[in-house]
């Protein structure tokens, strides 16, 4: 299987051009690929498919092995590739993913995409659609208790679902200890994201996320897309922000005429290699 290592400011995956590679048990290639001492090291898998309803198909899978329904960074990271390895030669495309079909603009400098904006669609808010199981239509600022602590979250899906939660200190968090509780708590039926935010300034804000099937990455695309919208909705800030994360800054805007989120960010290509699965993979050790 030939693949290529890309990241998002930070977040990264193993993608493989799936018009020339196909192979099965992608969940469990996934789980040896992204392991980072026995693998390559990833934040999980990205397949660049064929599409019936768009220029290209994504699929994401967690580091866990489960199949996620979006990736703000990965369809970044998509649109570089399929543009810099010859598969397209247009600057806007469409990307079919689980989370609907997203539209990109690509930025090319000398001969190569180096930044990516992104039509993310409008916000999902109804509590059941997040999903969150809440007797409330939506559930902004709402109180959740977590590992004995009581939290205020603000629940929004873009394509994939999100809590997010202010606080005066994210770089303080144990997240390696309370993200597990958010990620499975009773309230998320099919599991959450959760982001942890500080308002800077109205224009402003950082971000640390736990990701489910994933844990705490470097940064996460929709997850930026999610704090900004949760931000205009507790009137935290204006409607276009700097989204600064562990691995870098991200811009979002929730556009008030069309109600849709675009989000504008970097893509960098880091290695390609070649790896025989039937040779270097036990099934039996990541099943």
């Amino acid at each position: 299987m030939k693949f290529t290592k890309m990241h998002g400011i930070g977040n990264d995956y193993i993608y493989v051009n799936c018009f020339e590679e196909s192979y099965d048990y992608p969940e469990i290639v996934t789980r040896y690929i992204s392991d980072r001492h026995f693998g390559i090291g990833s934040d999980g898998l990205i397949l660049i498919c064929p599409s019936d309803t768009a220029d290209f198909r994504m699929r994401m899978f967690n580091m866990d092995g489960s199949e996620g329904q979006m990736c703000g960074n990965g369809v970044r990271c998509v649109a570089k590739y399929v543009y810099d390895h010859g598969l397209t030669d247009q600057t806007k495309i469409s990307l079919e993913t689980l989370g609907g079909i997203k539209y990109l603009d690509l930025t090319v400098t000398d001969g190569k995409v180096s930044q990516v904006s992104v039509d993310m669609g409008e916000p999902i808010l109804r509590a059941p659609l997040i999903p969150i199981d809440v007797e409330k239509e939506s559930v902004i600022d709402y109180p959740v208790a977590v590992d004995g602590a009581e939290y205020k979250i603000t629940g929004v899906s873009m394509g994939n679902p999100h809590a997010v939660v202010f606080v005066d200190d994210p770089g303080a968090l144990n997240l390696e200890k309370i993200g597990p509780f958010f990620e499975n708590h009773v309230l998320f039926p099919e599991r959450i994201n959760t982001e942890f935010v500080n308002v800077i300034d109205r224009e402003t804000v950082e971000m640390r996320v736990w990701e489910r099937g994933a844990g705490e990455t470097l940064a996460c695309g929709t997850g930026a897309c999610a704090t900004t919208v949760a931000c205009v909705l507790n009137g935290l800030t204006e409607r276009k922000v700097t989204v600064k994360l562990v691995g870098g800054d991200l811009t979002v805007e929730w556009d008030e005429d069309t109600g849709h989120v675009f989000m504008t960010g970097p893509a960098e290509e880091v290695f390609s290699g070649e790896i025989n699965l039937d040779r270097d993979i036990d099934l039996s050790r990541w099943q």
